[in-house]
């Protein structure tokens, strides 16, 4: 079996992991470009846990300017096999008030300014999006919330927008009566990479505001945010501890399959396909394109 490398991607107001023990910075070269920040290596309760700041220290880097490519390719470099997703999120539900963890399970892609796949011309791949968050890790984040005492909502569907800009109130109050849970903007297109990369993935929604649509909450400002992310931020650092005091130290294979995304994905005939973005995906593709 392969060893469990828990991966841990710190959305706004996580912009460090304290707790991590033997930490050590670690920068990986990958062909898609910059990451948003160096890596954070280390074990909580001797897990192998690997931390990637989002937006990089000091909040540097909007969401349409994240490089998810990147991100992906030097965490899956840096050898994790189960990446857990931290997110600001506004809520579109009076039960989902802030302050509340939401363990999605399905998303909503409403971006447009961000490169969303490692292949393309030269190699083609499709995979299954049809559930996109592992089933097991959802447990594991249940079970580390329940034992927190942290407030959280299994299930919920996450939708993706652009921004930077908030919501205006026709779209909120659209995406409301659309059934939608949250909404964010990092979360997409991360989650396609990661299947994508064969890495199993699971985000927790951390519930900020109740977005525009709400009517004693029509205009979302960041300075009334903040207070939320620091209170949910010190929340999601408990929950990571927990979660990795429990973890399987063997990487569990993914009941749907998210470790073998690839298997059934590639439709390029090998003889198509371009040499240079293969060089490009031995990290995310190798196992496949070297068979």
């Amino acid at each position: 079996m392969t060893a469990a490398v828990l991966g841990i991607i710190g959305g706004s107001g996580i912009y460090d992991l304290p707790g991590l023990e033997h930490a050590r910075e670690e920068v990986i070269a990958s062909p898609w470009g910059e990451p948003s920040a160096p890596l954070r290596r280390g074990t909580i309760a001797g897990l192998p846990v690997v931390f990637l700041s989002r937006h990089d220290s000091g909040h540097r880097l909007s969401p349409s300017d994240i490089n998810y490519r990147a991100n992906i390719d030097v965490l899956k470099r840096a050898g994790v096999t189960d990446l857990i997703s931290l997110s600001a999120c506004g809520s579109f539900r009076e039960e989902l008030p802030p302050g509340t963890f939401v363990l999605v399970d399905q998303f909503v892609d409403c971006t447009y300014r961000r490169e969303s796949s490692f292949f393309g011309k030269g190699c083609v791949a499709h995979v299954s999006m049809a559930h996109p968050v592992s089933p097991r890790l959802h447990v594991h984040l249940a079970a580390a919330a329940e034992a927190e005492a942290i407030p959280f909502s299994r299930g919920g569907t996450y939708l993706c927008m652009e921004g930077p800009q908030f919501s205006t109130l026709a779209e909120s109050t659209i995406y409301k009566t659309l059934g939608y849970s949250v909404i964010g903007m990092t979360n997409m297109p991360e989650a396609k990479l990661a299947r994508e990369a064969e890495i199993c993935y699971a985000s927790v929604a951390m519930v900020t505001d109740f977005d525009c649509w709400h009517p004693h909450h029509d205009a979302v400002t960041v300075q009334d945010i903040i207070h939320v992310l620091n209170a949910n931020g010190e929340k999601a650092r408990r929950l990571v501890a927990r979660l990795a005091s429990g973890f399987p130290r063997q990487h569990e294979p993914c009941p749907i399959g998210s470790d073998r995304a690839l298997d059934t994905a590639l439709i390029t005939a090998p003889d198509a396909r371009d040499r240079d973005l293969l060089k490009k995906l031995d990290a995310v593709a190798g196992r496949v394109l070297r068979t």
